[in-house]
């Protein structure tokens, strides 16, 4: 197949491939986006659990140059939140490439272009691409990252991945292992109970919990306060909500929540009905690691047993950037993120390299992200 060739080439039609693209339509700048799946947003349209809504409020959420209709909820569903992006897609005319899983992505010095293998999953040919520039926006969820676990090939019951659940109808009556304590995973617990299981959730560190409305009104504290007396009030107004959950296998950190974000990428839990299920007894809090299992039996770290019918692991997802994009040590780390010292302009690389929505800085850093790399685009191209 002939080389093709653009001024942009875009790897990932998710939520921040969209946006780069969507923004560079507004500065005319022609691109290609290449999406290994065989639709956009494969992430929210096929790998997420039905009751997922969006946790911040929907002005912190949406795409660049497209404001969600007026008549949304503050906290967007998951079937409005794609319906917005079906609409995104349409009013920026953004066609992407699908069924194309990039192998390879080098910048050749001698022409100063940027040359990209992908494999085209329904024919099987390996196409190639030459661009100017390559933006990368592959996420941060690329591959999910299940533990190993000695025996666990001896369970007899089912075993998945967050990205497999959809709800909780499959499991009523069923003792469920929840393994993994982020927002996927004490959302997840909930649901489970709410059919009728009985889920057991692992919570190996100290979390902390916030309602939603605590979060929308920290936003609007911060441009007045600073960002540590916010946190104090926060930690202060979540012990009075919520009382000591120590006891219930759910310490508070040392550390204030903004803080643990910046330094660690790790959120907050935001609340939905999970702490008083904990709470009365129908979520059961574990604080040991598994140390193996034994046919249905998962043995821990503290010498204690438990039988399960399932297991879902929320353990997260693996970046896979490393293992095609070559020579950019300068602006990704080994795990496929940003690295720390390259803020504010975490963005931008050398010999053209962008990258969108890999600064762990959620959907609004990923629309900050999409306008400076299509600014920066378009300047150079002028």
């Amino acid at each position: 197949m002939k080389e093709q060739v653009v001024a942009v080439i875009i790897v990932g039609a998710g939520t921040s491939g969209l946006a780069a693209a969507a923004c560079l339509t507004q500065k005319s700048v022609p691109f290609i986006l290449l999406e290994r799946e065989d639709c956009f947003a494969s992430l929210w349209q096929k790998y997420t659990y039905d009751r997922l809504h969006l946790h911040l409020a929907k002005k912190v959420c949406e795409l660049p140059h497209l404001p969600f209709p007026h008549n949304y909820p503050r906290y967007v569903p998951k079937k409005l939140f794609i319906e917005y992006l079906d609409t995104y897609v349409k009013h920026f005319n953004i066609t992407p490439l699908y069924h194309r899983s990039v192998e390879l992505a080098e910048f050749h010095e001698v022409d100063q272009n940027w040359k990209v293998k992908a494999k085209n999953r329904r024919s099987g040919e390996v196409e190639e691409y030459c661009g100017r520039f390559l933006v990368v926006a592959s996420g941060e969820t690329a591959e999910p990252r299940v533990p190993q676990v000695e025996g666990l090939e001896s369970f007899k019951g089912k075993v998945m991945h967050s990205t497999g659940y959809k709800n909780g109808k499959e499991f009523k009556d069923e003792h469920v292992l929840v393994v993994g304590s982020g927002n996927s995973g004490m959302e997840i617990a909930l649901d489970l109970s709410n059919f009728g299981a009985k889920p057991s959730i692992i919570v190996r560190s100290p979390v902390h919990i916030l309602s939603r409305d605590m979060m929308y009104y920290s936003g609007m504290l911060v441009k007045f306060l600073s960002f540590r007396t916010v946190e104090k009030v926060l930690v202060t107004v979540s012990r009075i909500v919520y009382g000591d959950l120590s006891k219930y296998g759910l310490p508070c950190p040392s550390e204030g929540p903004f803080t643990m974000k910046t330094k660690y990428g790790k959120f907050p839990i935001i609340d939905l009905g999970t702490v008083k299920k904990v709470k009365n007894g129908e979520i059961q809090v574990l604080s040991a690691e598994i140390e193996k299992i034994r046919g249905n039996e998962v043995l821990f770290r503290d010498g204690k047993c438990y039988t399960f019918d399932s297991i879902i692991f929320c353990t997260g997802f693996n970046r896979s950037t490393q293992k095609w994009l070559k020579g950019v040590e300068d602006l990704l780390n080994e795990n496929g993120l940003v690295k720390a010292s390259n803020f504010p302009n975490y963005w931008k690389g050398k010999n053209n390299l962008y990258c969108v929505g890999l600064a762990q800085r959620g959907f609004y850093g990923a629309n900050i992200d999409a306008q400076n790399v299509a600014n920066d685009i378009a300047s150079l191209l002028n």
